[in-house]
C-alpha cells in the first residue's frame, strides 16, 4: 500500500463530517503528482478565503456573502469550466484546477464549497444527474448554484428542464426532482471525482491508473457492489486473473440478482479455469 493510499484511508475512515474534503482531493491528485505539496495548496485555499473574509462586513448577510464569493472566484480569480477539453484528467485534480483556474463541475464545486465554508457559508454539494451542483440554505430559502457556469443561480424550472433534456423530454415529478437535490456527503463528492478519473483512464486504457482510482472508491465505499465488478474487469485487462476472479466473485455474492449476473458468472467460470492453470 502506497503512502498516498494510506493517507486517503485515514482521511475517509472517520465520520463523514470530519473528512477534510480538500485534503482528500489533493491526496487523490498526489497519486499522479508524487511530489505534490499538499500543505501548500491547503494554505492557498486558506489564504484565498482569508482575503475574501477581510473584505466582508461583520454584519453581512449570507445572501450577500454568496454574491461576494461568486464575484471573488469567477470574476476576480477567473475560475471557469474547461468546455474545450472537458475530459482532460487535469480537470479532476484540485491542484491543477487551482493553478489553471479550469475545471469540471465537480472540481469547481469543490473549490466553491471549500472557500465558502471557510467564510462561514454552509455550502453543500448536490449530485445532480450529469452535472454536479452546489446549494446553500439561506433565510429566504435554499439557493442552487452551478459553479461550472460561474455560480449561476438555478430556479426549480431550470433544474426541471435539465432533467427533461436527459430523459427524452419526460417531465420529472416534483418529488423526484426534489430528491435529486439531496445533499452529497463528503464521501459522495470524493467518489464522484474518482469515478470521473476511472472513466477517463479506462477510456484511454490506462488500466493501472484506473485500478488506483477504483481501489480508492472501494476504500471509501466498500458496500458498492458495482465497483468490485468494475475493478474485476480492470484486473482482467491487466491480466491479473486471480484479482479479477476474487472481485467478480465478490460482486456476484453481493448482488446475485444483478442484471448482468449470468454474464459475470460465466466470466467467473472462465477465470477459475485460467487461475487453476497458474498453480
Amino acid at each position: 500500500m502506497t503512502p498516498q493510499i494510506e493517507r486517503f484511508l485515514r482521511i475517509v475512515s472517520g465520520p463523514d463530517e470530519t473528512i477534510n474534503l480538500a485534503e482528500a482531493a489533493l491526496v487523490i491528485a498526489s497519486e499522479e503528482y508524487r511530489d505534490l505539496d499538499i500543505a501548500a495548496y491547503l494554505a492557498r485555499l486558506d489564504d484565498m478565503a482569508a482575503t475574501l473574509k477581510r473584505r466582508l462586513r461583520p454584519d453581512i448577510s449570507q445572501a450577500d456573502s454568496l454574491i461576494a464569493l461568486n464575484r471573488f472566484l469567477f470574476e476576480e480569480y477567473g475560475f471557469t469550466g474547461n468546455a474545450a477539453d472537458y475530459y482532460d484528467a487535469r480537470n479532476s485534480f484540485l491542484n491543477e484546477v487551482l493553478d489553471r483556474k479550469r475545471g469540471i463541475p465537480i472540481t469547481l464545486a469543490l473549490v466553491h464549497i471549500e472557500i465558502g465554508r471557510r467564510i462561514g457559508l454552509p455550502l453543500q454539494g448536490v449530485s445532480f444527474p450529469a452535472h454536479f451542483l452546489v446549494k446553500c440554505p439561506l433565510r429566504e430559502g435554499t439557493v442552487v448554484l452551478d459553479p461550472y457556469a460561474k455560480g449561476t443561480s438555478l430556479s426549480f424550472d431550470d433544474l426541471r428542464q435539465r432533467v427533461k433534456s436527459l430523459s427524452n423530454g419526460a417531465e420529472p415529478p416534483r418529488s423526484v426532482l426534489a430528491g435529486m437535490l439531496a445533499s452529497a456527503s463528503n464521501k459522495d463528492i470524493l467518489v464522484r471525482m474518482l469515478r470521473n478519473l476511472k472513466g477517463i483512464y479506462s477510456h484511454h486504457q490506462e488500466w493501472a491508473k484506473a485500478l488506483a482510482a477504483t481501489d480508492r472508491i472501494i476504500s471509501a465505499m466498500p458496500e458498492v457492489a458495482e465497483e468490485y465488478r468494475d475493478r474485476g474487469m480492470i484486473y482482467l485487462n491487466l491480466e491479473c486473473y486471480r484479482g479479477a476472479l476474487f472481485d467478480l466473485q465478490a460482486y456476484i455474492k453481493m448482488l446475485p440478482v444483478a442484471a448482468d449476473a449470468d454474464t459475470v458468472r460465466q466470466q467467473v467460470v472462465e477465470l477459475q479455469v485460467r487461475a487453476s492453470r497458474l498453480n
